[in-house]
């Protein structure tokens, strides 16, 4: 799957980051430097693939 970064600004100024094709915190580690950039962050929500693992942390845990 594709992986993308969307930026939303709103004609008061707000801005909205939104990842897209991410596993678990990637979406964070890849977001991070937008999110800084842009200024305080005042509300985050995870998607459901946040709470998923892809399969290579699996296949690596499996081999443990």
């Amino acid at each position: 799957m594709k992986r993308t970064i969307e930026i939303t600004v709103r004609p008061d100024g707000q801005t909205q980051v939104e990842t897209h094709g991410f596993v678990g915190p990637d979406c964070q580690t890849a977001s991070r430097f937008l999110e800084r950039a842009l200024g305080q962050t005042t509300n985050e929500t995870f998607k459901p693939e946040f709470h998923q693992t892809s399969s290579s942390q699996n296949t690596l845990r499996q081999s443990e």
